[in-house]
């Protein structure tokens, strides 16, 4: 039986987190892989979408939870649980939470998102302000760029700039139409 199909009969045919029946399909619930159907939910587009994007969060959508965070699947609890904790400070959702029991297993599961985002690399200018792929920043002293035989002047704007992935003080962006490396302590937003 495939995996979709497992995850239909276990549902019912519905979301497993709010019984919508809208767009169903699988989602695997973060860090697992989803080669069974115990890492997966089976979820609605809302759902999905609301959890994929932070931003178009309906709190009153997820009041859902209040049934499925009973169900006997972990990787229910566990979505259940993160998007409560996500929305603890509209109140209800507190409540949920501390009715809400997870076994140690489960609950490792639930923080793991959470872990991984305390360790992910974040870039921030010479201001503290946290900066981003594609954003515009102006250089706050004159560079001397190595290798590319020019100076990068003071107030210099840098377009578009790319973050080093693996490296917290390190951007990309063009100057003078080079592609340099730029130190994000050199830089403000």
């Amino acid at each position: 039986m495939s995996l979709d199909k497992s995850l239909e009969a276990r549902s019912g045919g519905v979301c497993e987190l709010c019984a919508g029946t809208d767009g169903l399909s699988t989602m695997t619930v973060f860090p697992k892989e989803g080669n069974s159907s115990d890492d997966c939910v089976w979820v609605c587009t809302t759902c999905r979408t609301q959890i994929e994007n932070p931003e178009q969060m309906d709190p009153n959508h997820w009041r859902c939870l209040n049934d499925s965070m009973w169900s006997e699947v972990p990787a229910v609890k566990v979505v259940a649980w993160r998007m409560l904790d996500r929305l603890r400070t509209e109140g209800w959702p507190q409540d949920l939470l501390d009715m809400m029991y997870l076994d140690e297993e489960t609950l490792h599961w639930a923080e793991a998102e959470a872990r991984a985002a305390e360790n992910a690399v974040v870039h921030l200018d010479s201001n503290g302000v946290q900066l981003q792929n594609g954003d515009t920043v102006v250089l706050i002293q004159d560079l001397n760029v190595k290798g590319g035989g020019f100076t990068a002047k003071r107030g210099t704007a840098v377009r578009n700039i790319r973050l080093v992935h693996d490296n917290p003080e390190h951007i990309e962006g063009k100057v003078n139409g080079q592609q340099i490396v730029i130190l994000t302590k050199y830089v403000k937003k």
